[in-house]
């Protein structure tokens, strides 16, 4: 057979195998279309019947929801309802108490008009019987001027005089009463802790003098102090500021000088040259120079060391060598930086006593007499001339205060002032703390004695125990016992206000009547 036979056959055989297939696949789509349908009319079925017993439900709980919001606002409506009927009720009642008070204020108004009107018509009344009793004084103040003789501003000044003399009377008892009862509240509590602040500190009592000695090892060496033609001594008392004595006492040389700090400087440069050997005018100057560099650090030192020994917060460095030459400065014989150390530890037990700040007294009472530590350089008072230093350092308003008013010059500002006074008495008032000349004492008791023979009345006076206890005797028929409460409360303030003076003084006047009869 020929190929293109054979050809034709398979093409015929293919076409005849497509077209079987296409019928088969046909006949296959068209039955999964018919079951596909009978499925998707099923699932429509039970959709529809599943979306209307959904729709029974909801209709169901809806009816169900809104019969319940139906009760639950007839139920807000009936709670309403009563909440609103209290509410009228309430308001009736105070429509009716509102009422009754604006009828009880309208009878107090109409009360108060009658009181009103009764006031105004006594108001007259008086008014008519003030007018009638000043006609009878004025008739009587006639009278009497005519009776007495005197006129009206006499009369008055006559009794404002007998007022007043019976009323001073009457004042200085009651002064006194109120003193004693005062002391006898506080003195017992003033005593303890003025004891107990006194028993805490102890300083060893120490006494300078315008002179300091340097031993020498031999009296050769007085001969080469002096030097050729006495330059050597010369040329010291120049440089040094001093006076150097030197006379028959054996080994002995005698610095003088007023001025502590130049006194001390030339004996430790006496003392350095004598142990040097070397003694010519141009070594005395460079010896000079150098232990004065080391006696100015000597004197910061001094000022540290007690700021530290204080236990004080810090000062200006500034006022630290002031400090230190307070140590070879003194008054009345007494250490004048013992005493301002002194006077820093008793204000600061007061303070602490108190519940006042320890370390403010502290601080005040060691910086309250820190002028002395220049006043024999310039001028003006140790009081003064300490205010300018504090100022200067920028010290708190309390010390500067303190400073200024320590010896009455200034009002006192804090209760710290006070204490430092109170200190500052004590430290310079126990027994052998002060050294007095013997004309300084003389003069003070005559000072006392005329104070009290100022008075009117006084036969006599004495100062007794070193000023500390003053008698005053009195004229009987002159001064009654009244009078002489009196005059001791007057003799006081005149003391207190025109003299200076440590501790305290006792004034005792004494009236004594006597009644003499001889038998014969």
């Amino acid at each position: 057979m020929p190929s293109w036979a054979i050809a034709i056959i398979a093409v015929v055989c293919c076409l005849v195998g497509v077209g079987i297939g296409c019928a088969v696949t046909f006949l296959l789509l068209k039955r999964k279309k018919d079951s596909a349908m009978k499925q998707a009319d099923a699932l429509l079925e039970g959709a529809k019947e599943k979306s209307e017993r959904l729709l029974e439900n909801a209709k169901l709980e809806a009816k169900a929801e809104k019969e319940e919001l139906l009760r639950n606002a007839e139920k807000d409506i009936s709670e309403r309802k009563k909440q609103v009927l209290q509410t009228e009720n309430k308001l009736d009642q105070r429509e009716n108490a509102l009422d009754k008070r604006e009828d009880a204020i309208i009878q107090r108004e109409e009360f108060i008009d009658q009181k009103r009107n009764s006031l105004e018509a006594r108001e007259e009344s008086l008014s008519a019987k003030e007018k009638d009793y000043q006609a009878k004084v004025e008739t009587l103040d006639k009278e009497l001027e005519r009776v007495a003789g005197l006129s009206m501003e006499d009369a008055k000044k006559e009794i404002l005089a007998k007022v007043e003399e019976r009323e001073a009377k009457r004042i200085a008892l009651y002064r006194e009463q109120m003193e004693e009862e005062a002391e006898s509240q506080v003195q017992d509590k003033a005593k303890a802790m003025l004891a107990m602040a006194m028993d805490k500190f102890a300083q060893d009592v120490t006494s300078e003098h315008s002179t300091s000695t340097v031993a020498l090892p031999s009296d050769e060496m007085k001969g080469r102090i002096i030097g050729r033609e006495g330059r050597n001594i010369k040329s010291m008392e120049q440089i040094f500021g001093v006076s150097l004595i030197i006379d028959d006492t054996p080994e002995t040389i005698t610095c003088s000088c007023f001025d502590p700090i130049r006194r001390e400087k030339a004996k430790l440069t006496l003392e350095a040259l004598i142990k040097d050997g070397r003694i010519q005018p141009g070594r005395i100057e460079d010896l000079y120079r150098k232990i004065s560099t080391e006696f100015d650090d000597s004197l910061r030192r001094i000022g540290e060391q007690t700021v530290f020994k204080l236990g004080l917060p810090r000062i200006s460095g500034g006022l630290l060598p002031y400090i230190g030459r307070l140590k070879y400065r003194t008054s009345y014989g007494q250490n004048v930086l013992d005493h301002s150390i002194q006077v820093a530890y008793l204000s600061s037990v007061m303070a602490a006593e108190l519940g006042l700040d320890p370390v403010m007294a502290k601080r005040a009472g060691l910086l309250h007499d820190i002028g002395k530590a220049i006043d024999a350089e310039q001028e003006g008072s140790h009081v003064q001339l300490g205010s300018q230093l504090a100022k200067k350092f920028n010290e708190p308003e309390a010390v500067i205060n303190a400073i200024e008013s320590h010896h009455g010059d200034a009002p006192k500002k804090y209760l710290t002032s006070e204490l430092v006074q109170a200190a500052d008495t004590l430290s310079a008032a126990r027994p052998g703390a002060r050294s007095e000349t013997l004309e300084t004492y003389i003069k003070r008791l005559e000072q006392i004695e005329g104070i009290c023979k100022s008075f009117d009345g006084v036969q006599s006076s004495y100062a007794l125990q070193s000023g500390r206890d003053v008698r005053v005797m009195v004229v009987p028929e002159k001064i009654s016992d009244e009078d002489a409460k009196a005059m001791a409360i007057q003799i006081r303030d005149k003391i207190e206000s025109e003299m200076q003076f440590p501790g305290q003084i006792k004034i005792s006047v004494i009236r004594e009547t006597r009644a003499v009869q001889v038998a014969k």
